[in-house]
């Protein structure tokens, strides 16, 4: 039996950021305890011949110990590692893993695309604050990969699909002017259609958007991420020098240079579902969480 009040960690590492979460878990419910993140841009880090770098490396050990440090300060009975895009595509994601484990001792599970799907979906749903009447949509935009699912509420996953176009990668391949310029724009949007071209979507009565774009477009736009927000949006990011993006919203330089291919990415699967996003309030940490609980 799961003792009525847990306190656990997941640390996950994306191929943007990685990410502590702690909260304190009761059956199927989780109160925040505390979060902190790095921009470690895995993703960026890999180079032509599909390695993770030393210098990387080195850099994301030093992170992912620190968390588990503080998430033990915290009072944190059990810490989970996971892992996402970057590191599973990478040719060496398996020594970085290793690296970790040796240097403190977590152990990270790599996630496949069906595992982050279905951890997005479970977080996702079990913090909405509501069971839907219906079909429930989640789009989980990473920085090397997006997860559709489509499913019922709270954890039963009826369908899913794992792209392999994330706001890092497009970032860096397509938007490297600041502002991006409406050319840059205009490829990075085909790119992202080019991807979900052909993808049959059973359309959900409503849908959530998490990952750190989602997030971080609450305060550029609102809570419901509609036509009029996108275009809201478009034209704030498409405007202005993204160190003004960030004073003005109070928000991190390095997440708002990546806004525009997250909304990108966004506006895509929005239409896709057929209806406005909402922002939710967890994902993958929260769903890891949320499982080991046995909330799932």
């Amino acid at each position: 039996m799961v003792a009525a009040h847990v306190r656990r960690a997941c640390i996950d590492i994306g191929s943007n950021t990685t990410r502590l979460l702690v909260a304190e878990c009761e059956a199927d419910r989780l109160r925040e305890v505390h979060q902190d993140r790095a921009f470690t841009r895995i993703g960026r880090g890999i180079a032509s011949d599909g390695m993770i770098g030393e210098a990387k490396i080195a850099e994301v050990v030093g992170v992912v110990s620190a968390q588990l440090e503080r998430a033990r300060e915290l009072g944190s009975s059990e810490v989970l590692g996971v892992a996402t895009a970057a590191i599973r595509r990478a040719a060496n994601g398996s020594t970085l893993v290793s690296a970790i484990e040796g240097a403190c001792g977590l152990r990270v599970q790599i996630l496949s695309g069906e595992d982050e799907a279905r951890l997005a979906f479970i977080g996702a749903a079990g913090t909405l604050g509501h069971r839907p009447s219906g079909a429930l949509g989640v789009v989980d935009v990473g920085g090397g990969s997006t997860e559709l699912v489509v499913g019922t509420a709270p954890h039963d996953i009826g369908w899913w699909f794992s792209c392999a176009v994330g706001s890092g990668d497009l970032a860096d391949e397509y938007l490297r002017s600041d502002p991006p310029t409406a050319a840059e724009l205009a490829a990075a949007r085909a790119h992202v259609a080019a991807a979900l071209d052909g993808v049959q979507v059973p359309l959900p009565l409503e849908a959530v958007a998490v990952g750190g774009s989602a997030t971080s477009m609450g305060r550029l736009a609102g809570s419901l991420l509609d036509r009029a927000a996108f275009e809201r949006s478009f034209s704030t990011l498409a405007a202005e020098r993204a160190a003004e993006v960030a004073r003005r919203f109070a928000l991190d330089l390095e997440r708002v240079r990546l806004l525009p291919a997250g909304l990108l990415i966004l506006e895509a699967v929005s239409n896709l579902f057929g209806t406005a996003l909402q922002l939710g309030c967890g994902g993958i940490r929260e769903g890891v969480l949320l499982e080991a609980g046995g909330f799932a």
